[in-house]
């Protein structure tokens, strides 16, 4: 097999994966996204973590639902930096701190995850996590698009 079939079966297995993910069929996309996951890709990896941690085509499994969102959101994947924030803001999978959620939400929030701006901006509106802080809710909202907001 030439380098360049490995290459091109490697692709069509990690676009089948997300393929049978999407089709809501868990243990295909399990089986098909776990060898890129265990080689590293954040994507794989948030793919996989969303299965373990809701069991969907797996046992659900809370430790490796953490460990798998902790690999993709620390090689920077926004939405698994959301994905783990949230872990933290509702005490899902690991133990509840509002703290690790707001660090979360800020490195997914610095690029550009609306959905993680939001979620900041109402954490410094209500204190939860950080220092109330008004303007910096005002600030978060209106980078999120909410300008009637702010």
């Amino acid at each position: 097999m030439t380098e360049q079939t490995r290459s091109d079966n490697q692709e069509m297995d990690f676009s089948s994966g997300l393929a049978a993910f999407e089709a809501k069929h868990f243990s295909r996309a399990m089986q098909l996204l776990s060898p890129f996951a265990n080689d590293g890709d954040a994507h794989a990896q948030h793919m996989l973590a969303i299965m373990y941690q809701n069991g969907l085509g797996t046992v659900e499994n809370p430790t490796q639902a953490v460990k798998m969102m902790t690999a993709s959101a620390e090689q920077g994947y926004p939405i698994a930096q959301h994905g783990l924030g949230f872990m933290y803001m509702q005490g899902e999978c690991v133990e509840k701190d509002s703290a690790k959620a707001v660090e979360w939400f800020e490195k997914a929030a610095e690029q550009g995850l609306q959905g993680s701006m939001t979620t900041l901006a109402m954490m410094y509106e209500q204190g939860e996590g950080v220092e109330q802080n008004a303007e910096k809710a005002k600030e978060l909202y209106k980078a999120a698009g909410f300008d009637d907001l702010a």
